[in-house]
This record gives C-alpha cells, sequence and structure tokens, in this order.
C-alpha cells in the first residue's frame, strides 16, 4: 500500500523557497518582536491627525512602513503551516504571530477612528495642501467609505484586539482537516488497499476513471466527513454567527450587505452572477451530466461521478518541466515582463508542489508585497496540472505586477476582480493546446479542460455561493444552523440545479464541509465573476489582438486603483451588463454541443 511521505522526506526541488522571505526562522522571529518599536513610531500620532495634513501624511507613511514588514512575517508563518499542518513548531509560530499581529492592528487602529473624525473641508483641505497623500487616495477612500458603519474609537479597538478570537472558526476548521483528520485505507482494484487524505481524494480519486476506485474512495472519505459533521456545522455556525452580529452592530442591513460592501460590489452585481448561472447554465449541465452517463456506460450517474474523465483512455501524462515549457510558451502573449515573472516562478521554486502529510489541499497563491509570488498547489503527474498551474500563475502575474507599480495601500483590488487573471491564462493555455494539434482526440481532451475550469467556477462555486446566499438568509431570520439544516440546504442546492439528471446522496449535502472559503467572506460566487470577466477578455483578445491583451495587463498594474466594476471595464468588459454573463453561459453550452457532436461520429 502507498503512503504519503512527510514533509522531511520531500525532495527540496518539489519545495518552495522561504529563504527568499527570511534566510532562517531566527531572523524571521527576531524581526517579529522587533515590530513593537515601529508601532510606537506610530501611535505617537494618536490624537494629532486632525491637527496637520504633515501629521496624517507622516502617520501614514509609517504605517505603509509597518504593513510591509507585517506582510511578510505573516505570509512566512502561513506558508510554513499551509505545507505542514502537522508541523508542532509551524503551528505555534502560527499563533504566536497572530496574537502579536492582532495586538498591532489594535494599536493602529485609531488611525480610521482619527480620520474619519476629521471634517470633511479639513481634510479636503490637506489633500489639497500635501500632494504625497494622494499616495493613499485609495485608503482614505476606504476608510471613508465605511464611516457610516463605524462604531467608537474604543469598540474599533476591541474588536481588532479580538481578531484572533473572531478569526477562529476558520483557524479551527484549517487545523482540523490539515492536522487532525485521517482517513482509512479503502479498496481499490482487485482488493488492493489505498491510502486516503483530502488532498489524494480531491487531486486523484474523485477523477478516477475506475469507477469502483472512484465510488470506494468517495464513501469512505464521507464517512470521515460524517464523524466530523456536528463539529464543523458549529464552527461555521460561529463564523456566519459573527458576521450577522457584526452586521447589526454597525447598522447594516444584513451581513450580506456587509461583505458585498468590503468588496466594492453592489447587491446587483451579486445576485446577477448567482441568478443567471444557476438558472441558465442548469440545462446545459444536466445535458452534460447525461452525456458523461452514457458515455461511460453508467445505470446511474451518482455525485462521486460528475467529475469521472469523459475519455479514461486518453489521460496526457507529462512532468512538470515539459508543463512548464509549455505555459511559458503559451503566454508569449503576455509580454516580455510577464515571461520573466514566469521564468523566475518555475525555476527559482516559487512553486511547492509535493504531496505530504499535514499539506493543505487545494491550491493558491500568495502574493506578499516586497517579495515574490508563491504557488501551492499538489502536482500529480498529468496535464490537468498544467491547466492548475497556469491558474496559480495568472494570480502571480497579477500581483507581481500590481507590487510593482501600485503602493501597498492601492494593490489589492476587490474580490470580484481576482479570478479573471488567473482563468484568463487557463484560456490562453487552452486555446493554445488546440492551436497547436489536429488529433481529434487532443482537440477533445481540451474541451473537457475548458468545461472543468468552467465546472469548477461555474457549477462548483457557483453552487458554494448560493449555499452561501441561503444560508446567510437562514441566519438573518434567526434560524439555527445546525448540521442537519445546513446539509439538507446543500443538498436543495445541489437538486435544484441538476435536476433528475444526477443521483444525490446523503453525502452530497455535506460537501460544504469541504471548502475554507467559507471562512473568507462572500468569496465563491466571485469565481464566476473572474471567469465572465476573463471569457469576453479572451473572446476580444481573438477579434482585436494584441490591443486586448495590452487592456488587459493595464488592468492588472492597476491593481486596486479603481472599483471592480471600472478595472474590468478598462480592460474592455462591461459587468454591469446582464448580457455579459449570458454570454460566458452560452459559451459552455457551445462547449457542451461540440461535445455531444464529438461522441456521435
Amino acid at each position: 500500500m502507498s503512503t504519503l511521505k512527510h514533509r522531511s522526506q520531500i525532495d527540496y526541488s518539489e519545495t518552495w523557497d522561504l529563504t527568499d522571505l527570511f534566510e532562517t526562522r531566527e531572523l524571521w522571529e527576531k524581526a517579529l518582536h522587533s515590530l513593537a518599536p515601529s508601532v510606537a513610531g506610530v501611535t505617537s500620532f494618536a490624537g494629532k491627525l486632525a491637527e496637520r495634513s504633515e501629521n496624517l501624511l507622516n502617520c501614514l507613511e509609517a504605517r505603509e512602513s509597518i504593513m510591509e514588514q507585517i506582510i511578510l512575517i505573516s505570509t512566512y508563518a502561513n506558508l510554513k503551516l499551509s505545507v505542514d499542518g502537522t508541523n508542532a513548531s509551524a503551528q505555534a509560530d502560527y499563533a504566536v504571530a497572530t496574537d502579536i499581529l492582532a495586538d498591532i492592528s489594535a494599536s493602529l487602529s485609531f488611525i480610521e477612528s482619527e480620520i474619519m473624525a476629521i471634517p470633511d473641508p479639513t481634510l479636503t483641505h490637506f489633500r489639497e495642501e500635501q500632494p504625497g497623500l494622494s499616495k493613499f487616495r485609495v485608503l482614505l477612500d476606504t476608510i471613508l467609505s465605511k464611516k457610516p458603519y463605524a462604531l467608537n474609537a474604543e469598540t474599533e479597538k476591541a474588536l481588532q484586539a479580538l481578531q484572533p478570537t473572531l478569526s477562529s472558526p476558520y483557524a479551527i476548521y484549517s487545523a482540523s482537516k490539515s492536522a487532525d483528520m485521517t482517513f482509512p485505507s479503502f479498496k481499490g482494484k482487485d482488493g488492493e488497499e489505498k491510502s486516503l487524505s483530502f488532498a489524494l481524494f480531491e487531486d486523484q480519486y474523485e477523477l478516477s476513471p475506475d469507477t469502483d476506485e472512484r465510488r470506494n474512495a468517495y464513501l469512505t472519505f464521507d464517512q470521515t466527513l460524517a464523524s466530523y459533521e456536528n463539529t464543523y456545522a458549529q464552527t461555521y455556525a460561529t463564523e456566519v454567527g459573527k458576521h450577522v452580529t457584526l452586521a447589526k452592530l454597525r447598522s447594516y442591513e444584513s451581513a450580506t450587505e456587509m461583505l458585498l460592501h468590503d468588496q466594492k460590489v453592489s447587491t446587483e452585481m451579486y445576485t446577477n452572477q448567482l441568478d443567471i448561472i444557476y438558472k441558465e447554465l442548469a440545462p446545459h449541465m444536466q445535458r452534460f451530466a447525461r452525456l458523461k452517463k452514457r458515455v461511460l456506460g453508467l445505470d446511474e450517474l451518482k455525485f462521486c461521478d460528475l467529475k469521472a474523465p469523459l475519455d479514461p483512455d486518453f489521460q496526457p501524462e507529462t512532468s512538470f518541466q515539459q508543463v512548464s515549457d509549455l505555459i511559458q510558451e503559451a503566454l508569449k502573449v503576455m509580454g516580455p515582463e510577464y515571461s520573466q515573472m514566469l521564468e523566475k516562478a518555475l525555476n527559482e521554486r516559487w512553486v511547492d508542489r509535493s504531496s505530504n502529510i499535514g499539506k493543505r489541499t487545494g491550491a493558491f497563491c500568495s502574493s506578499p508585497y516586497g517579495a515574490h509570488p508563491y504557488i501551492l498547489m499538489t502536482w500529480t503527474g498529468n496535464m490537468r496540472g498544467a491547466f492548475m498551474l497556469a491558474h496559480e500563475l495568472g494570480h502571480a502575474g497579477h500581483f507581481y505586477l500590481a507590487n510593482q507599480h501600485q503602493p501597498l495601500s492601492s494593490v489589492r483590488p476587490s474580490l470580484y476582480n481576482i479570478e479573471g487573471p488567473s482563468t484568463m491564462n487557463e484560456l490562453i493555455l487552452g486555446n493554445h493546446l488546440l492551436n497547436e494539434t489536429n488529433d481529434p482526440q487532443m482537440k477533445r481532451w481540451v474541451i473537457l479542460q475548458f468545461l472543468g475550469t468552467y465546472y469548477h467556477n461555474f457549477v462548483t462555486h457557483l453552487l458554494e455561493g448560493e449555499f452561501q446566499r441561503r444560508v446567510y438568509e437562514l441566519a438573518g431570520a434567526g434560524e439555527p444552523l445546525t448540521a442537519t439544516t445546513l446539509r439538507l440546504t446543500k443538498n436543495q442546492v445541489l437538486e435544484g440545479f441538476w435536476g433528475d439528471s444526477v443521483q444525490l446522496d446523503e453525502g452530497a449535502g455535506r460537501t460544504w464541509m469541504r471548502q475554507p472559503h467559507y471562512y473568507m467572506g462572500l468569496y465563491p460566487y466571485t469565481y464566476s465573476a473572474g471567469l465572465t470577466a476573463s471569457t469576453a477578455a479572451y473572446k476580444q483578445f481573438e477579434e482585436e489582438g494584441q490591443p486586448a491583451i495590452d487592456r488587459w495587463l493595464d488592468m492588472l498594474k492597476a491593481g486596486g486603483t479603481k472599483s471592480a466594476l471600472d478595472l474590468f471595464a478598462d480592460a474592455g468588459v462591461d459587468m454591469s451588463n446582464p448580457d455579459t454573463i449570458r454570454t460566458a453561459v452560452n459559451y459552455v453550452g457551445d462547449l457542451i454541443t461540440q461535445l455531444e457532436e464529438s461522441y456521435a461520429e
């Protein structure tokens, strides 16, 4: 029976190089404990921001400097824990850093409160008098947008000090999932015992072409999830309850309104994404489900069969190096600066691709200001991994450029924009592959990869977003969020989308337990927004060529200097028009039609 390795057994070439952040843990610890004197340099301005424009500018400059240090320190602690949640030292470092940084955040909370208290005419005069304040335009505008919902200064300071406690639902979920949750082995082909973990299930067994292996892995996986169901329900209910309470304290109409305000997204933008895709994509995906059932020769298509490969005998195997070369070739259209970033990322250990005990599942990109991006993924040796890597490199390219062209306080755009750059890379890669082959089977495989991307964003995460919408409505109405309520709500979401095309079991309702994004505000629905925008932008690239790419690159460099709508508008995409969403939905329908025709031949 194959077993997962411990982190210490992994070849260094498969891991990321954290010495680019701090040469040693001791230097990281020294940096962490040296923050206090810098904080004193900022807090010396407390009570003085309204006195002179110089005070406001100097305070914000000092704050920016501290935030740059904090980002490097917190990123180092987070990345160490992400690759091995069982590491006691990493757990302790993360906990210590979280507590210290929460104290610092509380100490700096006076800045927002005092800026909100400055009379509008005075603040306008300050901004005219001090040209240097233009650097902090985004920060100041963001702070002022919170003014109607702000609590008194002492309360805001207390909330900042309580941040580790308020963030504990996510910390508990992550620790349980990566450090405590273990899975028994299951029977594979010919009765062979197979190791099981979160990463192995989601990256390998859920995608297995062998029906027995796929279904047996799912049953064993779900049995373990079921044993944590009540604990995870309480954890998630605490997270939701926190938002409901904070929204009431701040006089928002709902938790949803509060969370969308942080994203600079209107309720209309939010509901358009959910309503249009949930209702109008469903018939297309039901066709896809029936096609899959027929092609795979299944008597019934179970929920655990949805990610089964349609072409099980055609799985292009490849190496990480080959995929790296392919991605660099495909993304040459993004220009020399972007290409330079790709070369560094793929050859200088920006990517952690190992599979080891305690490693966080899925994939992500962390892009600390003042350093280079870091990508976490699990490399399994097949071409689907090329799309995952290209996706995360899209995030890396976004913030590599934004970090270079914007000050820290203007770098991050709305979550609504985040998934556009990543999915644009997938579309470029996939179409590059289509143009490089005349093999009908390879072309069909690429179409399936496209559908994998749209499934991920327009189905998996969109249905998570719809689940979140219903959960927050229940919580706002005072309904208790029990394990049963959450499971039934998830099942109702799935039933409304898949109809009778998929057989849903009780375990399908527990899939909400698998996703950390529920602890990141209203994050899941934004995947669909990003892919909607990148679909429109890629179509423009096909029609216009380089000008469309140039607009896209300008958007990446702009970071968070504009609103979510305006950033996409600068790239030539009108996300205020519901037809932009419908165009993307229809594109998915066209892909499925091509697939149906392919299998009819």
